[in-house]
């Protein structure tokens, strides 16, 4: 008489092995979905679907990007952050996919007990970059004032990158000095070891 055959172990991304999605019903059907390139487009179907959400209990943000205007994402965070401290409402992130650059900017404004990935997701963070060209031409003082004008842009840039990156590890495993060392080679992190990190809840 032959042994009965076992079953296969479950592999990480398996069904059996995340099977969490049913904690978390909210996260199924979320309220606001947006992907593609973070940008004005996007920052208008956020708005528009805000105004069609509900206006009470959890609000579920799903977002799938490869990145884009960081300066968008915060805006888009910010909103959410000032309707999360004037009503106590709850504000769930899930990413989907991919979430680079300025989607893991995005990610940053929600806690990272609220924050969740689809599994096979990858988070990217990486430095700011400038592609800017300088011209110095005309009275010496003038061209002193361009330079600096730029150094000035340049330093408040590095400055709001470090808000951003101390904002997306607060409460988490990663300290703010191994997201610096890293991110200027464009850091990888798969959906387990974002949840591994502390720098989600969960993995669904």
């Amino acid at each position: 008489m032959t042994e009965p055959a076992h079953a296969p172990a479950p592999t990480p991304y398996s069904s059996a092995a995340s099977g969490r999605a049913t904690h978390y019903p909210l996260l199924g059907t979320p309220h606001i979905s947006l992907s593609g390139t973070v940008d004005q487009a996007m920052y208008a179907s956020f708005r528009e679907q805000l105004a069609k959400a509900p206006r009470e209990g959890p609000l579920v943000v799903s977002l799938s990007t490869l990145g884009g205007d960081p300066e968008v994402a915060r805006l888009m965070g910010d909103e959410l952050r000032l309707m999360r401290d004037y009503t106590g409402r709850e504000m769930l992130f899930l990413g989907k996919v991919a979430v680079y650059s300025a989607g893991a900017t995005f990610m940053a404004s929600f806690p990272v007990d609220k924050r969740f990935l689809t599994r096979g997701t990858r988070l990217m963070l990486h430095e700011r970059i400038i592609d800017k060209t300088i011209q110095v031409s005309g009275p010496l003082k003038s061209c002193v004032a361009t330079l600096k004008a730029t150094l000035h842009e340049i330093e408040e840039s590095v400055r709001i990158e470090e808000e951003g990156f101390r904002a997306i590890v607060v409460g988490s495993r990663v300290s703010f000095e191994e997201v610096c060392q890293r991110a200027p080679s464009n850091w990888y992190i798969d959906a387990l070891q974002a949840r591994d990190l502390g720098l989600v809840l969960d993995v669904i």
